[in-house]
Protein backbone atom coordinates (compact mmCIF):
# COMPACT_ATOMS: atom_id res chain seq x y z
CA UNK A 1 0.00 0.00 0.00
CA UNK A 2 1.39 3.31 -0.90
CA UNK A 3 -0.18 5.36 2.13
CA UNK A 4 1.22 3.82 5.29
CA UNK A 5 -0.90 4.04 8.01
CA UNK A 6 0.01 6.61 10.82
CA UNK A 7 -0.60 6.37 14.38
CA UNK A 8 -0.28 9.52 16.39
CA UNK A 9 -0.31 8.94 20.30
CA UNK A 10 -1.61 12.00 22.91
CA UNK A 11 -0.73 11.36 25.96
CA UNK A 12 -3.31 14.05 28.55
CA UNK A 13 -3.88 14.80 31.71
CA UNK A 14 -6.37 17.90 33.02
CA UNK A 15 -5.50 19.72 29.92
CA UNK A 16 -9.27 20.05 28.98
CA UNK A 17 -8.53 23.79 28.10
CA UNK A 18 -5.92 23.03 25.40
CA UNK A 19 -7.14 19.47 23.61
CA UNK A 20 -9.61 20.79 21.62
CA UNK A 21 -6.98 22.15 19.33
CA UNK A 22 -4.66 19.15 19.91
CA UNK A 23 -7.64 17.21 18.46
CA UNK A 24 -8.56 19.68 15.68
CA UNK A 25 -4.68 19.59 14.32
CA UNK A 26 -4.47 16.09 14.27
CA UNK A 27 -8.03 15.45 12.76
CA UNK A 28 -7.88 18.21 10.08
CA UNK A 29 -4.67 16.85 8.08
CA UNK A 30 -5.08 15.94 4.75
CA UNK A 31 -3.43 12.34 5.06
CA UNK A 32 -5.69 9.37 4.56
CA UNK A 33 -4.91 6.96 7.05
CA UNK A 34 -4.52 8.32 10.47
CA UNK A 35 -5.07 6.38 13.47
CA UNK A 36 -5.46 8.30 16.60
CA UNK A 37 -5.11 7.55 20.35
CA UNK A 38 -5.52 9.42 23.42
CA UNK A 39 -4.41 7.97 26.64
CA UNK A 40 -5.87 10.63 29.50
CA UNK A 41 -4.42 9.81 32.76
CA UNK A 42 -7.77 10.09 34.43
CA UNK A 43 -8.22 13.36 34.00
CA UNK A 44 -10.94 15.48 36.48
CA UNK A 45 -11.73 18.96 34.61
CA UNK A 46 -13.40 19.24 30.95
CA UNK A 47 -11.22 16.56 29.23
CA UNK A 48 -13.75 13.84 28.59
CA UNK A 49 -16.50 16.42 27.36
CA UNK A 50 -13.99 17.98 24.92
CA UNK A 51 -13.43 14.84 23.58
CA UNK A 52 -17.13 13.52 23.26
CA UNK A 53 -17.60 15.39 20.24
CA UNK A 54 -14.70 13.23 18.33
CA UNK A 55 -15.05 9.56 19.74
CA UNK A 56 -16.52 8.49 16.38
CA UNK A 57 -12.88 9.07 15.02
CA UNK A 58 -10.37 8.56 17.74
CA UNK A 59 -9.80 6.23 20.62
CA UNK A 60 -9.81 8.08 23.87
CA UNK A 61 -8.50 5.49 26.91
CA UNK A 62 -8.98 6.81 30.38
CA UNK A 63 -7.37 5.97 33.30
CA UNK A 64 -4.58 5.82 35.89
CA UNK A 65 -1.33 5.94 34.57
CA UNK A 66 2.73 6.45 36.23
CA UNK A 67 2.98 9.26 33.89
CA UNK A 68 2.79 10.87 30.81
CA UNK A 69 5.51 8.39 28.99
CA UNK A 70 4.10 5.37 30.47
CA UNK A 71 0.98 6.83 28.81
CA UNK A 72 2.73 7.49 25.25
CA UNK A 73 4.18 4.02 25.89
CA UNK A 74 0.79 2.66 26.38
CA UNK A 75 -0.39 4.46 23.23
CA UNK A 76 2.15 3.17 21.05
CA UNK A 77 1.91 -0.65 22.27
CA UNK A 78 -2.06 -0.19 21.13
CA UNK A 79 -1.02 1.48 17.36
CA UNK A 80 -1.25 -0.08 14.44
CA UNK A 81 0.79 2.16 12.43
CA UNK A 82 4.14 1.68 10.35
CA UNK A 83 5.04 5.40 11.11
CA UNK A 84 4.02 7.19 14.83
CA UNK A 85 4.31 10.15 16.59
CA UNK A 86 3.12 11.68 19.90
CA UNK A 87 1.75 14.86 20.38
CA UNK A 88 0.87 16.51 23.97
CA UNK A 89 -2.10 17.54 24.80
CA UNK A 90 -1.49 21.17 24.50
CA UNK A 91 0.79 21.24 21.31
CA UNK A 92 0.13 20.85 17.55
CA UNK A 93 0.37 19.89 13.99
CA UNK A 94 0.32 22.04 11.30
CA UNK A 95 -1.80 21.38 8.05
CA UNK A 96 -0.21 19.03 5.84
CA UNK A 97 2.92 17.64 8.72
CA UNK A 98 1.93 14.08 8.08
CA UNK A 99 1.35 14.38 4.57
CA UNK A 100 4.98 15.51 4.40
CA UNK A 101 6.31 13.47 7.06
CA UNK A 102 5.69 10.43 5.29
CA UNK A 103 7.07 11.73 1.77
CA UNK A 104 10.09 12.63 3.89
CA UNK A 105 10.35 8.56 5.33
CA UNK A 106 9.98 7.54 2.00
CA UNK A 107 13.22 9.63 0.53
CA UNK A 108 14.95 8.48 3.44
CA UNK A 109 14.15 5.10 3.93
CA UNK A 110 17.57 4.03 5.78
CA UNK A 111 16.71 6.21 8.82
CA UNK A 112 14.78 5.83 12.03
CA UNK A 113 12.50 9.15 12.69
CA UNK A 114 12.50 12.66 10.84
CA UNK A 115 12.18 15.72 12.06
CA UNK A 116 11.78 19.46 10.84
CA UNK A 117 11.06 22.91 12.49
CA UNK A 118 8.20 24.72 14.07
CA UNK A 119 6.68 27.31 16.16
CA UNK A 120 6.62 28.11 19.49
CA UNK A 121 3.18 29.50 20.55
CA UNK A 122 1.90 30.91 23.47
CA UNK A 123 -1.00 30.51 25.79
CA UNK A 124 -3.62 31.12 23.16
CA UNK A 125 -1.77 29.59 20.26
CA UNK A 126 -0.50 32.77 18.88
CA UNK A 127 2.70 32.13 17.39
CA UNK A 128 5.98 33.89 19.78
CA UNK A 129 9.13 32.95 17.19
CA UNK A 130 10.15 29.66 14.87
CA UNK A 131 11.62 27.03 17.27
CA UNK A 132 15.33 28.63 16.89
CA UNK A 133 17.57 25.41 17.92
CA UNK A 134 16.55 23.32 15.12
CA UNK A 135 19.40 22.34 12.54
CA UNK A 136 20.44 19.50 10.46
CA UNK A 137 21.46 15.82 11.72
CA UNK A 138 24.56 16.30 13.68
CA UNK A 139 24.67 12.85 16.28
CA UNK A 140 27.62 14.16 18.17
CA UNK A 141 25.86 17.14 19.21
CA UNK A 142 22.79 15.28 19.81
CA UNK A 143 24.04 13.30 21.86
CA UNK A 144 26.85 15.63 23.77
CA UNK A 145 25.74 18.45 23.77
CA UNK A 146 21.97 19.54 23.49
CA UNK A 147 18.16 18.16 21.81
CA UNK A 148 18.01 20.62 19.53
CA UNK A 149 15.03 18.55 17.71
CA UNK A 150 11.60 20.16 18.11
CA UNK A 151 9.79 17.09 19.24
CA UNK A 152 6.22 18.20 17.90
CA UNK A 153 8.16 17.59 14.31
CA UNK A 154 9.35 14.05 15.21
CA UNK A 155 8.03 10.92 13.06
CA UNK A 156 9.02 7.16 14.06
CA UNK A 157 9.09 3.96 12.48
CA UNK A 158 7.33 1.90 14.37
CA UNK A 159 9.49 -1.41 13.55
CA UNK A 160 12.84 0.97 14.61
CA UNK A 161 11.56 1.73 17.96
CA UNK A 162 10.32 -1.78 18.69
CA UNK A 163 14.11 -2.33 17.58
CA UNK A 164 15.82 -0.03 20.06
CA UNK A 165 13.04 -0.14 22.88
CA UNK A 166 10.43 2.12 23.85
CA UNK A 167 10.29 5.50 25.82
CA UNK A 168 12.10 5.31 29.53
CA UNK A 169 9.57 5.30 31.76
CA UNK A 170 12.08 6.59 34.41
CA UNK A 171 12.37 9.76 32.56
CA UNK A 172 9.78 12.57 32.53
CA UNK A 173 11.42 15.58 31.20
CA UNK A 174 13.91 14.17 28.52
CA UNK A 175 12.52 10.84 27.35
CA UNK A 176 11.81 11.82 23.58
CA UNK A 177 15.48 13.24 23.71
CA UNK A 178 16.72 9.69 25.23
CA UNK A 179 14.63 7.66 22.52
CA UNK A 180 16.10 10.28 19.21
CA UNK A 181 19.96 9.62 20.79
CA UNK A 182 19.02 6.00 20.82
CA UNK A 183 17.56 5.96 17.55
CA UNK A 184 20.41 8.12 16.16
CA UNK A 185 23.20 6.01 17.42
CA UNK A 186 21.56 2.97 15.71
CA UNK A 187 19.92 4.35 12.08
CA UNK A 188 20.21 7.93 12.45
CA UNK A 189 17.97 10.42 11.67
CA UNK A 190 16.63 13.07 8.81
CA UNK A 191 16.04 16.97 8.78
CA UNK A 192 13.33 18.01 6.74
CA UNK A 193 13.22 21.73 6.48
CA UNK A 194 9.44 22.02 6.81
CA UNK A 195 7.23 23.17 9.28
CA UNK A 196 5.85 20.53 10.78
CA UNK A 197 4.58 21.21 14.64
CA UNK A 198 4.09 23.75 17.38
CA UNK A 199 5.28 23.73 21.15
CA UNK A 200 3.27 25.40 23.45
CA UNK A 201 5.16 27.80 26.03
CA UNK A 202 3.63 28.58 28.93
CA UNK A 203 4.65 28.96 32.51
CA UNK A 204 2.96 26.06 34.03
CA UNK A 205 4.32 24.02 30.57
CA UNK A 206 6.61 21.03 32.20
CA UNK A 207 9.71 21.63 30.00
CA UNK A 208 9.36 25.26 32.10
CA UNK A 209 8.96 24.19 35.33
CA UNK A 210 11.14 21.42 36.29
CA UNK A 211 14.16 23.42 37.66
CA UNK A 212 16.82 22.00 39.23
CA UNK A 213 14.72 18.62 38.69
CA UNK A 214 14.72 18.65 35.13
CA UNK A 215 18.74 19.46 34.81
CA UNK A 216 19.57 16.67 37.50
CA UNK A 217 17.55 14.16 35.19
CA UNK A 218 19.12 15.70 31.79
CA UNK A 219 22.49 15.30 33.38
CA UNK A 220 22.15 11.78 34.31
CA UNK A 221 20.85 11.53 30.74
CA UNK A 222 23.70 13.09 29.72
CA UNK A 223 26.35 11.14 31.57
CA UNK A 224 24.91 7.50 30.32
CA UNK A 225 24.70 8.86 26.61
CA UNK A 226 28.11 9.56 26.90
CA UNK A 227 29.98 8.15 29.01
CA UNK A 228 31.88 11.37 30.08
CA UNK A 229 31.01 12.94 33.41
CA UNK A 230 30.74 17.09 32.43
CA UNK A 231 30.10 16.84 28.62
CA UNK A 232 29.40 19.97 27.00
CA UNK A 233 25.76 19.42 27.60
CA UNK A 234 26.10 19.41 31.46
CA UNK A 235 27.23 23.13 31.17
CA UNK A 236 24.65 24.70 28.40
CA UNK A 237 21.57 23.00 30.77
CA UNK A 238 23.26 23.25 33.96
CA UNK A 239 24.08 27.11 33.63
CA UNK A 240 20.39 27.94 31.73
CA UNK A 241 18.75 26.26 34.66
CA UNK A 242 21.16 27.89 37.63
CA UNK A 243 21.33 31.18 35.75
CA UNK A 244 17.34 31.73 35.93
CA UNK A 245 17.66 30.28 40.02
CA UNK A 246 20.36 32.41 41.37
CA UNK A 247 19.39 35.53 38.95
CA UNK A 248 16.49 35.37 40.79
CA UNK A 249 17.58 34.92 44.31
CA UNK A 250 20.44 37.90 43.47
CA UNK A 251 17.46 40.24 42.85
CA UNK A 252 15.28 39.19 45.99
CA UNK A 253 18.18 39.13 48.59
CA UNK A 254 19.87 42.57 47.07
CA UNK A 255 17.33 44.86 46.08
CA UNK A 256 17.07 47.92 43.65
CA UNK A 257 19.42 48.52 40.98
CA UNK A 258 22.17 46.94 41.93
CA UNK A 259 20.58 43.52 42.47
CA UNK A 260 19.06 44.36 38.91
CA UNK A 261 22.68 45.09 37.52
CA UNK A 262 24.31 42.21 39.28
CA UNK A 263 21.66 39.77 37.85
CA UNK A 264 22.14 41.34 34.69
CA UNK A 265 25.96 40.84 34.62
CA UNK A 266 25.49 37.31 35.67
CA UNK A 267 23.22 36.18 33.01
CA UNK A 268 25.56 37.70 30.48
CA UNK A 269 28.37 35.43 32.06
CA UNK A 270 26.30 32.64 31.98
CA UNK A 271 24.94 33.35 28.30
CA UNK A 272 28.83 33.40 27.36
CA UNK A 273 29.63 30.38 28.86
CA UNK A 274 26.35 28.50 26.79
CA UNK A 275 27.08 29.89 23.59
CA UNK A 276 30.69 28.42 23.76
CA UNK A 277 29.16 24.64 24.70
CA UNK A 278 26.69 25.19 21.93
CA UNK A 279 28.53 26.63 19.38
CA UNK A 280 32.49 25.89 19.97
CA UNK A 281 32.70 22.61 21.97
CA UNK A 282 32.71 20.50 18.72
CA UNK A 283 35.24 22.15 17.23
CA UNK A 284 33.59 23.39 13.79
CA UNK A 285 33.10 26.96 14.13
CA UNK A 286 29.96 29.21 11.49
CA UNK A 287 32.07 29.68 8.82
CA UNK A 288 33.51 26.19 7.91
CA UNK A 289 36.75 26.14 10.15
CA UNK A 290 37.73 23.24 11.90
CA UNK A 291 39.88 24.49 15.20
CA UNK A 292 42.77 21.29 16.39
CA UNK A 293 40.07 19.52 17.81
CA UNK A 294 37.19 18.42 16.14
CA UNK A 295 34.24 15.83 17.25
CA UNK A 296 32.27 13.76 15.16
CA UNK A 297 29.60 10.68 15.80
CA UNK A 298 28.28 8.28 13.26
CA UNK A 299 25.17 5.81 13.42
CA UNK A 300 26.14 2.04 13.88
CA UNK A 301 24.47 1.52 10.28
CA UNK A 302 27.74 2.91 8.74
CA UNK A 303 30.98 1.28 8.21
CA UNK A 304 33.46 3.40 7.15
CA UNK A 305 33.03 7.41 7.10
CA UNK A 306 34.77 9.71 4.50
CA UNK A 307 35.80 13.35 5.85
CA UNK A 308 36.08 16.01 3.48
CA UNK A 309 38.27 19.04 3.65
CA UNK A 310 40.65 21.68 2.29
CA UNK A 311 43.77 23.34 3.53
CA UNK A 312 43.95 26.84 1.15
CA UNK A 313 47.75 27.66 -0.62
CA UNK A 314 47.84 30.85 1.25
CA UNK A 315 47.80 29.38 5.12
CA UNK A 316 51.60 28.86 5.16
CA UNK A 317 51.33 27.71 8.78
CA UNK A 318 49.76 24.74 7.46
CA UNK A 319 52.02 23.67 4.68
CA UNK A 320 52.67 20.49 6.77
CA UNK A 321 49.32 20.18 8.23
CA UNK A 322 48.98 16.81 9.95
CA UNK A 323 45.74 15.25 10.87
CA UNK A 324 45.18 12.04 12.79
CA UNK A 325 41.42 10.40 12.96
CA UNK A 326 40.53 8.25 16.39
CA UNK A 327 37.68 6.54 16.60
CA UNK A 328 36.50 5.27 19.46
CA UNK A 329 40.29 6.30 21.14
CA UNK A 330 41.52 4.28 18.38
CA UNK A 331 43.85 6.01 15.52
CA UNK A 332 43.04 5.00 12.66
CA UNK A 333 44.61 7.40 9.92
CA UNK A 334 47.47 9.94 10.07
CA UNK A 335 47.99 12.36 7.06
CA UNK A 336 49.61 14.84 5.66
CA UNK A 337 46.93 16.23 2.69
CA UNK A 338 48.64 19.16 1.24
CA UNK A 339 47.15 21.73 0.06
CA UNK A 340 43.94 21.66 -1.59
CA UNK A 341 40.46 19.64 -1.41
CA UNK A 342 41.29 15.99 0.22
CA UNK A 343 39.10 13.34 1.50
CA UNK A 344 39.83 10.83 4.58
CA UNK A 345 38.20 7.40 4.29
CA UNK A 346 37.98 5.96 7.86
CA UNK A 347 36.97 2.75 9.42
CA UNK A 348 34.49 2.17 12.05
CA UNK A 349 33.75 -1.14 13.61
CA UNK A 350 35.81 -3.35 14.52
CA UNK A 351 34.08 -6.06 16.22
CA UNK A 352 31.01 -8.18 15.32
CA UNK A 353 28.46 -5.76 17.14
CA UNK A 354 28.35 -2.46 15.07
CA UNK A 355 28.38 0.67 17.37
CA UNK A 356 28.00 4.29 16.78
CA UNK A 357 31.29 6.00 16.36
CA UNK A 358 32.84 8.66 18.29
CA UNK A 359 35.11 10.14 16.13
CA UNK A 360 37.96 12.58 16.79
CA UNK A 361 40.02 14.92 14.40
CA UNK A 362 43.33 16.42 15.92
CA UNK A 363 45.62 18.95 14.37
CA UNK A 364 48.85 19.22 14.45
CA UNK A 365 49.19 22.93 13.28
CA UNK A 366 46.96 25.79 13.70
CA UNK A 367 46.72 29.39 13.01
CA UNK A 368 45.54 32.46 14.49
CA UNK A 369 44.52 35.27 11.30
CA UNK A 370 45.24 38.46 13.58
CA UNK A 371 48.96 37.00 13.65
CA UNK A 372 49.38 36.63 10.12
CA UNK A 373 47.55 40.01 9.43
CA UNK A 374 44.22 38.67 8.55
CA UNK A 375 42.24 41.15 10.90
CA UNK A 376 41.45 41.13 13.90
CA UNK A 377 40.23 37.15 14.32
CA UNK A 378 41.97 35.23 17.27
CA UNK A 379 40.19 31.77 16.81
CA UNK A 380 42.88 28.96 16.11
CA UNK A 381 42.95 26.98 12.89
CA UNK A 382 43.46 24.37 11.40
CA UNK A 383 41.46 23.49 8.26
CA UNK A 384 38.18 23.91 6.59
CA UNK A 385 35.67 21.43 7.17
CA UNK A 386 33.76 20.58 4.31
CA UNK A 387 31.44 17.53 5.68
CA UNK A 388 31.78 13.84 7.15
CA UNK A 389 29.72 11.28 4.95
CA UNK A 390 28.73 7.25 6.04
CA UNK A 391 29.30 4.89 3.76
CA UNK A 392 27.45 1.23 4.35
Amino acid sequence: MSDPLVTIVTPSFNQGHFIAATIESVLTQDYPRIEYIIMDGGSTDSTAAVVRPYLDRLTFISEKDRGQTHAINKGLLLAKGEVVAYLNSDDTLLPGAVTRAVAALGRHPEVGAIYGDGFQIDFDGNVKQKFPFTEPFNLWKLTFVLDYILQQSVFFRRACLEEIGWFNEELHFGMDWDILVRLGKRYGLSYVPETLGCLREYEEAKSFSGGARRFDELARLLRAQTGVRYPPGWWFYGLDTYDKIWSDRIRRFIPGALGRSLAMRFTYFCRALIDRAQFHSQGIFPDGWAAETLHWMMPACYSHAVIRGALPGWAKPLERQCLRVYVNGRLVSERRPGAGEFEITVPLQFAAEPVAAVLRVESESAFMPSQEGLGADNRRLAWQFLGIEGKR
